[in-house]
């Protein structure tokens, strides 16, 4: 009998990261994905999972010479700007090779009326000069950012914010909900609560990609946030090619 493969680390909480364990475990490569326990009942990938953080970069460090991890695959959301930062300096560390798998983001087409911010706190001041009443998709932990508004905003969150989350906006409703969208539902959305402007993160992917679509059909305005910048690390926008970067580094 051969070797057991060595063990993969998939940074995880994306349906990337969640194929390419499935990808990987139909090829019994051992895979760990690690989930930062941010969300209540969060879709669980195969393979074996842990859920919290590392201690910081030099926690994460010895968790891969512990556990004899070959290769680590960053697939957290485009905006888990953190945990990439200590996977750059903690595979640095150790020697061990790392990848990053990143959906492509979102591009504006024909009919568009889009508005690109930075920040949450930039896409905050843009608000009131397009809309009066806001569906902000962008998570609950930034609706702090939105706090000063005195304007109607509707979030839709996966989990209802709490006390950590900071203060909310005076004027805010809640809707959880979890993606993915339907075309249909979107308009209809925006259509019942009179929705005027669309606040979103540039997420990228198809799951939650219909709300730019109906706010196209519905000609509303719509802030985009940038993604923050990244490590330098290797890096692929799909997951055949995580799969096969991966197997290269993994052989028995």
């Amino acid at each position: 009998m051969g070797s057991i493969a060595p063990r993969v680390l998939i940074l995880g909480g994306t349906s990337e990261a969640r194929a390419l364990a499935a990808e990987l475990v139909a090829r019994d490569v051992p895979v760990t994905s690690s989930l930062a326990g941010r969300v209540a009942e969060p879709r669980l990938p195969e393979g074996d999972i842990r859920v919290g953080g590392f201690g910081g970069p030099e926690g994460l460090a010895r968790w891969l010479a512990d556990h004899d991890v070959r290769a680590v695959v960053d697939a957290t959301h485009p905006f888990a700007r953190r945990i990439s930062a200590s996977a750059a300096t903690a595979t640095a560390a150790a020697g061990v090779p790392v990848l990053r798998l990143e959906r492509p983001g979102w591009q504006p087409g024909e009919g568009d009326d889009w508005h690109w911010a930075d920040t949450l706190a930039d896409a905050a001041r843009l608000l009131p000069d397009l809309g009066t009443r806001a569906l902000l998709t962008t998570g609950r932990q930034g609706l702090a950012e939105f706090a000063g508004l005195d304007m109607w905003l509707l979030a839709r969150c996966v989990d209802p914010p709490d006390a950590s989350d900071g203060p909310l906006p005076r004027r805010l409703e809640v809707i959880l909900s979890r993606g993915p969208y339907h075309l249909a539902d979107e308009a209809e959305l925006l259509r019942r609560h009179r929705i005027d402007v669309l606040v979103t993160k540039d997420s990228g992917g198809d799951m939650t990609a219909a709300k730019l679509h109906a706010a196209r059909e519905a000609r509303i305005p719509v802030i985009v946030v940038r993604r923050p910048p990244r490590p330098d690390m290797p890096r692929s926008a799909d997951v055949k090619s995580a799969v096969c970067w991966v197997v290269d580094r993994t052989k028995r």
